[in-house]
């Protein structure tokens, strides 16, 4: 009873949410297979049984044809209702209602932690849910037609079966429950498969995306002993997969047998069709026409019994999908917002104090006990080997992530007691990583495609990046397309020009910090000291961070920090560390030769 209880509440939810987007498609859906049951009902049962009896016992053909001219204009009627009202608007309803559920698991996968990202679990059930959306949204529809035509062929084929020959619908029912005692174990069975080759699945559509997608087309071909590792690769897990199928295989044969044929096809096929011809030879309780009336009732009653029965198997098997969802959407952030103070209107002192960072126990802190600051308006360089941590201390900085020991103050305030989004908005950040969308320039720099901001502060976010020169060789300027994923006329940049629009991106955003995670990794050292170097100078009042492992602009930086294994080692001004003769020094003369 308590699983009936949660499958039924987890159905609802889906449908409550399916009536949110679009309420009166819901309540049409309902009404018309109801409508379409009672049409198909008066004219096989109904208005057959009545024509052939006119045959068969001789009554006039003009009662069969008034008769048949009525059924006729209540058919048209129907007709009529679906083509206008119910598919005209079933256009609309369906897809503004798998807008309204995706939007929402959208909206909660912006709003989550970084950290669950890094969950290999949180990550199966997060691509499971979103890629489940549409086929869930489908099948509970599918669940609405099976239950409201089953529940009305069970009324009006039962009452018709029991005013005739009550026998007829004792057959039907012993087919109906063993076939949902094999469609639920069905289910299950199949549930069972879908989330063991879960794994493999993901695994085969990656393997599947490196083989077509453009950012891979050159290694691919450059290297094939890569593509050939892909291909046994894809070989290995695809066996993984089938053998989950083969395990599992006899039993679904089984299922699929009793469900499909024992109890559908042999009980109402052929014992049934012996019982009534029976009944109507040798016993002479039922008429011939209602021979040929019950068989085709009985057939479609089968079928709509088997469409009943396969109600609460699908009923169960979307209650697990959404139970993921839901699971996906219970998810809690950690780090929330509060308002209880007021960022501060320009620059000033970010602090930290004795922070120590791990992603998870198992791996230990990537950070140990970090002390650093960062005056207003000061520039400041994080180096290190990669692997140092440099990364992981600005996700701390920007509150990606909360410190496990230690804080980090802001005004002397930790980060915390201000409003996160606030708090971010206030930060211009360039990762390494940085990605250039299928937009235009201008939203590239907005990276908002709602906001209508001013071109000239566009252009003067772009000169400040150094991309004003390339932007003047594109024929639609700020409108100009970047990347050809949707337009054919769209221009892919190189590392070193996206890099340089990504940098206009903080320029435009009103922030009193900029951080740069090696945003000129893409460019030769020479060149990665001009833009750093315009970038500082476009940058004066605000406060800078830059990391790096080249050591190109830490010359004119007012502090460097030098880390290593998760500590700060040295700290201190470009010159200073030179003349310590510390691994800064040491790291100097290795790279000297690239910038002198």
């Amino acid at each position: 009873m308590k699983g009936f209880k949660k499958t039924l509440a987890n159905n609802l939810w889906l449908l409550r949410h399916c009536y949110k987007a679009s309420p009166l498609y819901v309540v049409l859906y309902i009404v018309e297979a109801v409508r379409n049951e009672i049409v198909v009902f008066f004219e096989f049962t109904f208005g057959l049984n009545f024509v052939l009896e006119c045959a068969e016992y001789g009554r006039p053909f003009k009662t069969a044809a008034v008769f048949l001219c009525c059924l006729l204009g209540f058919v048209m009627l129907g007709l009529w209702f679906n083509a206008i009202v119910f598919q005209k608007l079933q256009q609309k309803a369906q897809p503004k209602i798998k807008q309204e559920i995706k939007e929402m698991l959208f909206r909660k996968a912006k709003e989550i932690d970084l950290e669950c990202y890094d969950n290999p679990e949180f990550y199966n059930s997060y691509v499971l849910s979103v890629s489940e959306v549409e086929n869930q949204i489908g099948r509970i529809f599918t669940v609405l037609t099976n239950l409201f035509t089953g529940m009305t062929s069970i009324l009006l084929s039962g009452a018709f079966f029991i005013g005739n020959d009550p026998v007829s619908f004792l057959f039907i029912a012993v087919s109906f429950a063993a076939s949902l005692w094999s469609g639920k174990a069905l289910n299950k069975l199949n549930f069972k498969i879908r989330n063991e080759k879960n794994p493999y699945e993901r695994k085969l559509g990656y393997i599947n995306r490196v083989f077509y997608l453009n950012d891979f087309a050159k290694e691919v071909r450059l290297n094939t002993e890569v593509s050939g590792e892909l291909l046994k690769d894809f070989d290995e897990t695809n066996d993984k997969a089938l053998d989950i199928d083969k395990q599992n295989a006899g039993k679904r044969f089984g299922l699929q047998l009793m469900k499909d044929y024992i109890c559908n096809n042999f009980l109402i096929d052929v014992v049934y069709m012996i019982y009534l011809v029976y009944s109507a030879a040798v016993l002479h309780r039922i008429s011939y026409s209602n021979v040929a009336v019950m068989r085709g009732t009985a057939n479609r009653m089968k079928n709509r019994m088997r469409q009943f029965s396969e109600v609460y198997p699908k009923m169960r098997e979307i209650s697990m999908y959404v139970e993921k969802m839901q699971n996906f959407l219970s998810i809690e952030p950690k780090i929330v917002s509060s308002e209880n103070r007021r960022l501060p209107e320009k620059p000033t002192e970010i602090e930290l104090k004795n922070v120590s960072f791990g992603y998870n126990e198992k791996d230990g802190y990537i950070l140990k006990n970090i002390s650093m600051k960062i005056d207003p308006y000061s520039k400041i360089a994080i180096v290190g080997y990669n692997g140092a941590g440099k990364t992981t201390l600005i996700k701390l900085i920007m509150r990606l992530y909360d410190p496990n020991e230690g804080e980090i103050l802001l005004d002397g305030v930790n980060i915390k007691e201000y409003d996160v989004e606030e708090y971010r908005r206030k930060i211009g950040t360039v990762f390494q990583d940085f990605k250039i969308f299928a937009a235009t320039v201008k939203e590239n720099v907005l990276l908002d495609f709602e906001e209508n901001g001013s071109d000239e502060n566009v252009r003067t976010a772009i000169e400040k990046s150094g991309f004003s020169e390339r932007l003047e060789t594109l024929s639609g300027g700020l409108g100009a397309n970047l990347t050809t994923e949707f337009e054919d006329d769209g221009v892919n940049l190189s590392g070193g020009e996206g890099q340089k629009l990504a940098v206009a991106r903080v320029f435009y955003k009103d922030a009193n910090l900029i951080i740069l995670d090696e945003p000129s990794s893409a460019l030769d050292p020479i060149a990665e000291y001009h833009l750093n170097h315009s970038m500082l100078t476009a940058a004066e009042n605000k406060s800078v961070v830059f990391i790096s492992h080249r050591l190109s602009t830490t010359r004119i930086a007012d502090r460097i920090y030098m880390l290593e294994n998760g500590r700060i080692i040295e700290e201190g001004g470009h010159s200073e560390l030179l003349e310590s003769g510390g691994k800064y020094a040491e790291m100097w003369k290795v790279q000297a030769g690239q910038y002198i």
